[in-house]
């Protein structure tokens, strides 16, 4: 396991796999680099892929450094990137699918984005809902 510094320096734990194009995977809000889909899915692509997976910050061996912000989390995804060779393929499931969405947006150098089933709440007449990050 190694460790990327994002920019507001919280040690961001990832593990690379495989060789060929970069390619993140942004996990969802209860999920690590050790637990989830993403480790077999990761075994999988390595085939094909240099595949990263990481712990979300506060999750794992990540630090974190409050006050929590979705910006971090976008800036974690660019430590990665830059830790990439400054461009990769990103693949993000539930909030982590919003997270590599929102990264998109905010301009990170994403070569091709795949989501699965983003929370997103398309109907604003839905209450009691809690808010996506």
């Amino acid at each position: 396991m190694d460790f990327v510094t994002s920019k507001d320096g919280t040690a961001i734990a990832y593990r690379k796999a495989g060789s060929g194009p970069a390619l993140i995977l942004v996990d969802g809000a209860f999920c690590s680099k050790d637990f989830g889909p993403m480790p077999k899915l990761a075994s999988l692509l390595a085939e094909s892929f240099t595949v990263f997976t990481y712990d979300r910050r506060a999750r794992g061996e990540s630090g974190d450094t409050p006050p929590y912000a979705v910006q971090k989390e976008i800036d974690d995804i660019q430590a990665l990137l830059n830790e990439a060779g400054g461009s990769a393929f990103l693949f993000g499931i539930s909030s982590g699918a919003v997270l590599a969405l929102k990264a998109v947006a905010a301009g990170l150098n994403i070569t091709q984005l795949a989501l699965y089933e983003p929370p997103f709440n398309i109907d604003g007449n839905i209450k009691n809902r809690r808010p996506v990050t």
